[in-house]
């Protein structure tokens, strides 16, 4: 078994034998542990979990998306498709629920609009006095010129703008690590869903991780993924019995456009994953 999937799996089994139930803002009860770490190796292989398949172009698209600095769910979609939103009003994305969730219509400002969620912050963060702050550029910054730096932080959770927020970011909080030439990252999520959403989040921080080493001219090292309240959703408890039983596969290999030398410069076209086999998808619903 590829050590990815073991660690994703052992978690599973961990959370359904000993997790405690209990209900949510969602109507539909969890069963979970709190506190609770994976850690992948992305210097070869790929942590594309194989034992149902990945969407690896949602994965891209929405890591494009946050890195535009965007919080229109109609220009994930125009990326995710490759076509203008003029063309895409029957097409969905897996930011649709939250945009049209009820308890958002009023405070968007028009259609897709999400708020002030993950892109924004990461690339429009406003101090107290005005003053705007890109994260990634600062970050790629810190990383070129001052790697043993301990403070290369990438938040989304800011207090002061949650109600400004679809959604309150998940996965809130990033630090990277540079040594012998490797940049490693350690994400804290605080919200997690095992099934439906962990193997994206896992997917697209080793994806940032590896598109930031490349452009700071480094080598990938590891992706921790440190989890704070990590649940099954009850009503997953079936395709989670599926999935535990399938037999892992080889892990892929991923492509990044050698040519890609500012973050600024990845498209769709520029990632690929390699090699990827896979077990058939597993439909569930996501609970919003």
């Amino acid at each position: 078994m590829n050590a990815a999937d073991k660690a994703y799996n052992d978690l599973l089994i961990q959370i359904m034998n000993e997790g405690e139930d209990k209900s949510n803002r969602t109507g539909i009860d969890t069963r979970g542990i709190f506190g609770c770490q994976m850690r992948f190796d992305l210097s070869e292989k790929f942590p594309a979990l194989t034992t149902k398949k990945l969407a690896m172009k949602s994965v891209t698209s929405e890591l494009l998306w946050f890195l535009e600095g965007s919080g229109d769910e109609r220009r994930l979609a125009e990326i995710l498709y490759g076509k203008p939103r003029e063309e895409l009003t029957d097409k969905k994305t897996i930011w649709t629920a939250n945009a049209q969730a009820d308890y958002w219509k009023p405070k968007a400002k028009f259609d897709g609009d999400l708020g002030r969620v993950y892109g924004v912050q990461w690339r429009d963060w406003t101090a107290p006095d005005g003053t705007k702050v890109d994260q990634i550029a600062d970050i790629i910054n810190t990383i070129k010129n001052n790697p043993g730096d301990r403070r290369i932080i990438l938040t989304a959770w800011n207090p002061g703008e949650l109600d400004k927020m679809a959604l309150p970011p998940c996965h809130c909080f990033a630090q990277f690590y540079v040594v012998n030439g490797k940049l490693s990252c350690q994400l804290y999520q605080r919200s997690c869903d095992m099934f439906l959403g962990v193997p994206f989040n896992i997917a697209s921080y080793a994806l940032l991780t590896c598109m930031l080493a490349q452009v700071c001219g480094l080598k990938p090292g590891d992706f921790v993924h440190t989890l704070g309240d990590a649940h099954i959703y009850h009503n997953h408890f079936d395709q989670v019995k599926i999935q535990v039983e399938r037999e892992p596969l080889e892990l892929p290999t991923l492509w990044l456009n050698p040519e890609c030398k500012n973050i600024e410069d990845f498209t769709m076209d520029d990632i690929k994953l390699e090699n990827y086999q896979h077990h058939d998808p597993i439909k569930a619903d996501m609970a919003v």
